[in-house]
């Protein structure tokens, strides 16, 4: 059984695309696309697909130059440096650690972020209503307490839970962020909490032994874009030491995680693109306000609760808006 409650991003942006959708650019449009994440297509298509009903489509009258550091943080100065090179119109960021590496190789090309945490606590722009700078776009959720959130929904999904770990990135810029969130929440809930590191794929396997060796019984994985990019080994990973997970994104459970609490990060790509599209129409980035979601998504994956021994309460599966069975 399957239940999708789409996310619903409100203000003055939503708007825009049905009156500008019958405006035809005149010109070529070349966009930079640059990820900290490998290769998604389904993130991309759903850019691309925002672009097309907004008349811009590819091969005709649209370029998109695609960049991806693949979880590998020190790239994205030398990836955003290429993109300034080419002289594209727009560049399309994911989150937090790229805009800041984009922002630094340019204050004149104007940069739009999809996945951004807290964008004015993080220095990238003036205010969430007027950035004032040559970026905007949207967060994919309200702060950082969205990983004191999944710390409580692994609590009330999981009996007995009482020690947690945290698995984050020791080279993102907003690890510390999200871990303090998971601490206060898990402290609050009286849960042992605590973070666990790595910094590549190769890292994951010793991360989750040591989680073993410190007696963990459930791990929640931070926003990262080299944890999304391996998350097929955490998941594996988490299911060989029996530890019931909470992710941020959909795609985790999609490839056979537990639990994920946050926004459609399709949709926030597919709205991307009405911020790409004023931009190319001439509104400059600083004028538009930077849009937060109104709609998280819990999803479950009932197959893998019943591998981890685990039965679900039909009080919990109602919150759900998506179940796999």
């Amino acid at each position: 059984m399957r239940r999708r409650a789409f996310l619903a991003l409100l203000g003055g942006v939503a708007a825009w695309p049905i009156a500008a959708h019958a405006q035809q650019p005149a010109k070529v449009a070349r966009i930079g696309f640059l990820r900290r994440a490998g290769p998604h297509q389904k993130q991309f298509n759903a850019f691309r697909d925002g672009m097309r009903a907004l008349g811009y489509v590819e091969g005709h009258n649209l370029t998109i130059e695609q960049r991806y550091a693949a979880g590998a943080s020190e790239r994205l100065g030398g990836l955003a440096a290429e993109l300034v090179r080419l002289n594209v119109d727009v560049i399309v960021v994911d989150g937090t650690d790229t805009a800041v590496a984009a922002k630094a190789a340019t204050t004149d090309i104007p940069l739009v972020f999809a996945l951004a945490t807290d964008p004015v606590a993080d220095g990238l722009v003036t205010s969430m209503a007027r950035p004032g700078t040559n970026l905007t776009g949207l967060t994919l959720s309200v702060g950082y307490q969205m990983a004191g959130k999944r710390v409580e929904l692994l609590k009330d999904m999981v009996p007995g839970l009482a020690r947690v770990a945290v698995l984050g990135n020791s080279n993102s810029s907003t690890r510390r962020l999200w871990l303090s969130d998971a601490e206060r929440v898990g402290g609050l809930l009286g849960l042992a909490v605590r973070g666990f590191e790595a910094s590549k794929a190769d890292d994951l396997a010793g991360a989750f032994a040591a989680m073993a060796e410190w007696r963990a019984n459930g791990v929640s994985t931070l926003n990262d874009a080299m944890l999304f990019t391996e998350r097929d080994r955490i998941v594996a990973l988490a299911q060989s030491h029996r530890l019931p997970a909470v992710h941020p994104e959909a795609e985790f459970v999609e490839a056979g995680g537990l639990l994920a609490y946050g926004p459609s990060l399709p949709d926030l790509f597919r709205r991307a693109a009405s911020y790409v599209a004023q931009i190319l129409q001439g509104t400059k980035p600083g004028d538009l306000p930077v849009e937060q979601p109104t709609k998280l998504e819990l999803v479950i994956n009932l197959k893998t609760a019943r591998l981890l021994g685990l039965t679900v309460d039909r009080e919990f599966l109602l919150r759900a808006d998506e179940i796999v069975e």
